[in-house]
């Protein structure tokens, strides 16, 4: 009986020879092709979108800004987008404003109404005490002035539903088509009391309350990282403290 014999291959993937001979006759596999194009073309693509991209998030002002360095008719493309976006923005726009809600009202005012619009609940603690509910109260009300497409709603927990613990105050409940998407409790998914309107934001996004890219967000984070720059730095209090009085 013929006995296998052992071929030497020192490596497989090599480029040499010997190894192109081997793969010939199926001793060994033919090499994987490498991943260098793939990603080179996905390098290529990501920044062909980046550049189709880069006016996302400009509003009409900072647009009439780049007149001097961008091409004309690619500035009017974007200037017709974020027109027709604002005017469906401003159809849309009915609430702008945080609602207290009543218990009895309660259908009504959230469930009937989520047919219209997203509806968006806030169950309060009843605690004064309770600082990741006081801050998304002023959270509530920043978002329901940016996003009046979107309507923000209040009432006590317990007020609302019978013994709801306090523990899990703040609650956000999330409405659309007169059925509950979502049920968050408390802010720990979130930066807890270090949460901000970014985050919430970031919620109606995912829920498809507002789209990903809608500019609100993109102008929300640009004001937020230039209010970080601000707050880090230092004013400049000038060199008299160095000098000397002759």
């Amino acid at each position: 009986m013929d006995m296998p014999v052992n071929v030497p291959v020192d490596n497989p993937n090599a480029d040499t020879e010997w190894n192109d001979i081997l793969r010939k006759h199926g001793v060994i596999p033919e090499k994987p092709p490498s991943p260098t194009p793939i990603i080179e073309e996905a390098i290529l693509e990501g920044r062909r979108l980046a550049h189709e991209n880069r006016l996302e998030g400009k509003d009409l002002d900072e647009l009439d800004e780049l007149e001097d360095e961008e091409d004309e008719e690619f500035l009017e493309k974007y200037r017709k987008q974020r027109l027709e976006e604002l005017s469906t923005i401003t159809k849309a726009s009915l609430y702008g404003q945080v609602y207290p809600l009543q218990k009895p009202d309660y259908s009504r005012d959230v469930t009937e109404a989520s047919k219209l619009a997203f509806v968006l609940v806030h169950l309060t603690s009843s605690l004064g005490t309770n600082i990741e509910s006081r801050l998304l109260t002023e959270i509530w009300r920043e978002l329901a002035r940016n996003f009046g497409d979107v309507k923000f709603c209040e009432i006590r927990g317990d007020l609302c539903i019978e013994g709801y613990p306090e523990r899990n105050c703040p609650t956000i409940l999330v409405y659309h088509n007169g059925e509950i998407l979502q049920q968050i409790i408390t802010l720990k998914q979130f930066h807890g009391d270090q949460s901000n309107t970014e985050d919430i934001s970031k919620l109606l996004a995912d829920v498809g309350a507002i789209k990903p890219n809608d500019y609100r967000i993109l102008r929300q984070a640009e004001d937020r990282s230039v209010h970080h720059r601000h707050k880090h730095t230092k004013p400049n209090d000038g060199d008299d403290d160095d000098d000397w009085d002759d």
